[in-house]
């Protein structure tokens, strides 16, 4: 059997002291901080879970946010798209008017007026932003995407305000889709474009109809009374199939609008989740630690009693 020195006592004592001390310092650490751990050394599984789940929670927070500015900008479309109609509402009431036979020449002018008004407002409407973006310009955002005109019509227009061409790199921005990330590899297309409004093809006719052409065209016939009987033919069929194509944008808008709902609530209820498993994973549990202080306190007195009868002494008890 080996010889036990005071030296061997002495040392196994002082390391037994230094472990102590150092679950205590531990302890006080996880009591001040509220979390488990202070460096990834002291548990690098949990510490790499805790890294995991902050940036997922990142990601879920900027989710989010891209899922209420998408909210926003689908109401600011719902509203234009409203008007919109209220607008092609109006001017078709106007050419039932024009079209009964029973307004002189100067009733007709005032009727031709009112409609290059609407068509101008139509074109405010169409020029409408959200958050400094023209909600209707597609990926050119930054500047008005067109312009209606006194004789009816309405034009592209590129970042410089001259019209944009059919096939010019303004006009294929005006008609781009703007996405956005609402989850991990869940992307969207939320926009409605000026393309979609002034040029497409009716779905039950197949007929195609640029919006453009046919405001032109109405206000070309309130100019000339022998056209005045086209209003109430071709041309007001024309303004039933852009009431119907905007009554379709706005469902398309409706659904988007639902689609972020549910997409926000998700959202909502992931980043609890997460930021419950955060908390079971990484934060202490207040009673559980304060025992085990109280504990730890605990044989750390009683090492200091112990001691004190079992080491020898030394000449300076004596002194």
């Amino acid at each position: 059997m080996p010889r036990i020195t005071n030296s061997i006592l002495v040392a196994n004592y002082v390391n037994n002291m230094r472990r102590n001390l150092g679950n205590m310092s531990a302890l006080q650490n996880q009591l001040s901080s509220g979390k488990s751990i202070t460096r990834a050394s002291d548990n690098p599984y949990t510490a790499t879970r805790i890294m995991q789940l902050n940036s997922e929670i990142a990601a879920n927070k900027q989710y989010n946010s891209n899922i209420k500015d998408t909210s926003n900008w689908l109401d600011t479309t719902d509203t234009a798209l409203s008007e919109a109609g209220n607008v092609f509402s109006r001017i078709r009431e106007l050419m039932v008017k024009a079209g009964n036979g029973t307004y002189d020449k100067d009733e007709i002018s005032n009727i031709k007026d009112e409609v290059v008004q609407k068509v101008a407002q139509l074109g405010d409407i169409l020029n409408s932003s959200f958050d400094g973006n023209f909600i209707f310009g597609g990926t050119k955002s930054t500047s008005k995407p067109l312009v209606a005109n006194s004789d009816g019509s309405i034009d592209y227009l590129d970042k410089n305000g001259a019209v944009a061409a059919l096939g010019t790199d303004a006009y294929n921005q005006i008609n781009t889709k703007l996405k956005a990330e609402i989850s991990t590899g869940v992307t969207v297309d939320y926009n409605q474009t000026a393309h979609d409004i002034l040029n497409f093809t009716d779905t039950d006719t197949s007929t195609n109809v640029d919006v453009s052409k046919v405001l032109k065209d109405i206000v070309s016939d309130l100019g000339n009374p022998s056209n005045i009987t086209d209003l109430t033919g071709t041309q007001l069929t024309k303004i039933d199939y852009i009431t119907k194509n905007l009554l379709k944008c706005r469902s398309s808008v409706g659904a988007m609008q639902n689609r972020m709902d549910s997409a926000q609530a998700t959202n909502e209820d992931q980043n609890y989740n997460m930021t419950t498993i955060l908390s079971e994973v990484g934060d202490v549990d207040y009673t559980e630690k304060t025992m085990e202080y109280s504990v730890s306190q605990t044989v750390y007195t009683a090492s200091l009693q112990t001691s004190a009868k079992v080491l020898t002494k030394t000449l300076l008890d004596y002194l």
